[in-house]
């Protein structure tokens, strides 16, 4: 076999891993378990807690993380996608796996999946699993004492599936991913229901009725046993743990991860209730409802890119609108038709005007695709726009007036970029980089 090349800097490595991106998504945990065999299974040396979920495994996984560290554990956080750097996936005490660390990684890994690989395209590690692969890695050489680990896709057949985790969490399910994971509930409900362990108690959150039954029955079949948020704290959110994230889910949220903190305090014991508490009103997740200003003007970012994301933007919109008693000026793009269709029905119910930012994805819905999905109410309200002509500047926000809210709604993708441009001390954005 050849020499495997070696980079010498960012730009090379991520061109190299733009490379593994273009190939596509690749399912399955064997390639996974083969990598961290030849790299020492780095994802064994502290406990795990692995969140799965349509909605809110990003926000559990944060909320989970800052909980740890408030009771004084060094943490691990591998979270996907990146809202504008790619070391935002893989963090230490929050801090970002820096370029170098990337550059040197790849470089250790891939003599690795070259080997592995020599057998057949198939064999070679993923994009995703290169990164999966780092986060362990990481967190093995950085000594974390918990690692918080949110699924990519799905579940049974997502990379990070390879752990053994102390606790398994499932947040939501809703309708997402069809193609990859199932054309009802019930069917991604299983494949979600993936990462729960034999023997090792899983965490549910808040589940359609027959999501539910599902996700029973694997808990069942693997004799794990099982923590419902509404068998615990009830249908009332005002006995809910509060948390600094705005948003009535956020309650579910907050409830969902300390149940897991729970399960959690007899491996780890300064995780107590006090701790807990602490973690909740620390959190730091942007793009969840998160309010900042720009131009004079409060903007509001949330990323909503399903059906059961658009379910919650009407709830946090309709109570916007009753605080101030005006409709919002709304900026969105969306990856895909079905997204595109549940999230223009809710705007079209709530937004004054509306400004279409496609984000720079090959799977974004265009320009005539929203126009098109739009119902006859809402297309006179709509505007083209593109995140330059609306953000200028840092400081710079050209639509709306000082008295207007500005939500940046849809892909999470669009609202990377537009943190990018708000926000330069992130660097420059790197949407090539993205996956799912």
């Amino acid at each position: 076999m050849s020499p495997v090349p070696r980079f010498a800097d960012y730009p090379a490595a991520t061109e190299f891993l733009f490379a593994l991106k273009s190939v596509g998504v690749k399912f399955g945990v064997d390639r996974m378990a083969a990598l961290a065999e030849a790299i020492g299974h780095p994802e064994r040396r502290c406990p795990v807690v692995h969140i799965a979920g349509t909605n809110g495994k990003g926000s559990v996984s944060a909320m989970v993380e800052s909980m740890l560290r408030a009771a004084g554990y060094r943490t691990g956080l591998y979270t996907s996608p990146h809202l504008v750097r790619l070391g935002e996936r893989v963090q230490v005490d929050r801090r970002l796996l820096t370029e170098a660390e990337i550059v040197a990684y790849v470089n250790e890994l891939m003599p690795v999946a070259a080997r592995l690989g020599a057998t057949g395209l198939d064999e070679h590690p993923s994009f995703f699993e290169f990164m999966t692969a780092m986060a362990f890695l990481q967190f093995a050489r950085r000594e974390v004492q918990a690692a918080v680990i949110e699924v990519g896709m799905g579940g049974r057949l997502d990379a990070t599936n390879i752990v053994e985790p102390e606790v398994a969490v499932i947040t939501s399910i809703g309708l997402d991913h069809m193609e990859q994971l199932g054309d009802n509930v019930a069917k991604i409900a299983r494949e979600k229901a993936g990462i729960i362990k034999p023997g090792r108690p899983v965490v549910m959150g808040r589940l359609p009725a027959e999501a539910e039954v599902v996700v029973r029955e694997v808990a069942r079949e693997r004799q794990a046993r099982l923590w419902s948020v509404r068998e615990v704290f009830g249908e009332d959110l005002g006995e809910y743990p509060r948390t600094n994230l705005e948003g009535d889910y956020q309650r579910w949220n907050a409830a969902t991860a300390t149940l897991a903190a729970r399960l959690l305090a007899p491996r780890l014991p300064r995780l107590d209730a006090a701790a807990i508490a602490a973690g909740l009103q620390r959190v730091d997740w942007p793009g969840r409802w998160q309010r900042t200003v720009c131009g004079g003007r409060t903007l509001i970012l949330d990323a909503s890119h399903n059906p059961e994301g658009a379910q919650v933007l009407e709830n946090n919109l309709r109570r916007l609108v009753a605080e101030t008693g005006r409709k919002p000026v709304v900026v969105t793009g969306v990856m895909g038709e079905f997204r595109a269709r549940a999230l223009l029905d809710v705007i079209e119910r709530f937004a004054g005007e509306v400004y279409l930012v496609p984000p720079h994805q090959a799977r974004a819905c265009s320009y005539e695709e929203l126009e098109t999905l739009a119902g006859e109410a809402l297309r006179p309200r709509l505007h083209r726009a593109t995140l330059e002509g609306l953000f200028p500047r840092p400081d710079v926000c050209t639509v709306g007036g000082p008295d207007d809210i500005i939500v940046v709604t849809g892909s999470i993708y669009l609202l990377g970029e537009i943190l990018a441009q708000l926000e330069p001390r992130r660097g420059a954005g790197e949407s090539a980089l993205q996956d799912f």
